[in-house]
């Protein structure tokens, strides 16, 4: 029996995510990912106007007169979430956590996916996979993806990205639409830190990207169509001047303390960040992955309208 309070958080995040995707984003993600795949449907005489590149020779030698291939679009798309449960995602400056906000970026992927009659599926990793829901359709299996978001207990609190990827391609052996949502914080960062004794905040700081393997994120690209979704906060970008702190990592429980009054030390934590934004950028460029940042703060909504139109015009040009 699911308590009466985690069903009543699953059910606002239902009504909120819903009503941006029947008012904004169902078209979009419709004209985004639609035709991911093209099937054969049958072959027919040429007419004025066909592309000739789609004349199949051999029926055209056979008969001698052109014959061209006729395909239809794929219909039926499946959406894999590949969500970090690592112990950073707890952290949240304000009223939501980054574990909370993916948990919704999830439900506006999820339920536009079903709108289209496409599968959704999910990969819960940490260090590991930590759970797999294969792909389905309808409400009540989204509804159970969201639930495994916001309330899987994890095994471990660290992360690496490469488990979850090859896993992937284990059990999705068709080219999937593969949506990424971490805040991509890996598990050899070493001041990524957890802020315990002001304003009872919790407030994780990063330095350093972990190495996330290229070539895992490269494959992964190759056979399907991955998109990253970076899920971060205000306080990871620009240290707040709160005086002296103590810190705990959240991932690994090293605790120091540090003195944010100084301006010198903030002025420095934001050029680092700036810098593991560029580093992981060229990361993704490397890897040829979109990739769109989201924060904690700030409303998801436009961000994501902005980032299918860019799909969306890329895909017309191509």
């Amino acid at each position: 029996m699911i308590p009466r309070e985690i069903l009543k958080k699953i059910r606002l995040i239902e009504l909120r995510t819903n009503r941006l995707v029947s008012e904004t984003l169902a078209g979009q993600y419709h004209s985004v990912f639609k035709g991911q795949g093209m099937n054969f449907e049958e072959v027919r005489e040429y007419q004025p106007g066909d592309d000739v590149r789609s004349i199949d020779w051999n029926v055209t030698a056979r008969m001698n007169h052109p014959f061209i291939k006729k395909f239809v679009e794929e219909r039926e798309l499946t959406v894999v979430l590949v969500v970090d449960l690592s112990g950073s995602g707890l952290f949240g400056s304000g009223e939501q956590s980054k574990r909370e906000l993916a948990a919704e970026i999830a439900s506006v992927l999820a339920f536009s996916a079903i709108r289209n009659n496409d599968k959704v599926g999910l990969i819960l990793f940490t260090e590991g996979v930590e759970q797999y829901i294969p792909p389905r359709k309808g409400r009540k299996h989204v509804l159970r993806v969201i639930r495994e978001i916001l309330f899987h207990e994890p095994r471990r609190h660290g992360t690496d990205l490469n488990q979850p990827l090859e896993f992937l391609s284990h059990v999705v052996p068709h080219r999937a639409i593969v949506v990424v949502i971490s805040d991509f914080l890996g598990q050899s960062a070493p001041t990524r830190l957890e802020i315990e004794a002001h304003l009872r905040r919790k407030v994780v700081l990063s330095e350093t990207l972990a190495q996330t393997s290229l070539r895992a994120l490269r494959q992964a690209n190759r056979r399907h169509d991955v998109v990253a979704v970076q899920v971060t906060d205000r306080y990871e970008m620009e240290l707040p001047d709160v005086g002296y702190l103590v810190l705990k990592d959240a991932e690994t429980g090293e605790v120091v303390e540090i003195n944010t009054g100084d301006e010198k030390k903030r002025k420095s934590f934001a050029r680092r960040q700036e810098r593991f934004q560029r580093d992981l950028q060229r990361l993704f460029n490397a890897a040829r992955i979109d990739a769109i940042q989201l924060r904690t703060d700030e409303s998801y909504a436009a961000a994501l309208g902005r980032f299918f139109e860019t799909r969306e015009k890329r895909r017309r040009r191509g």
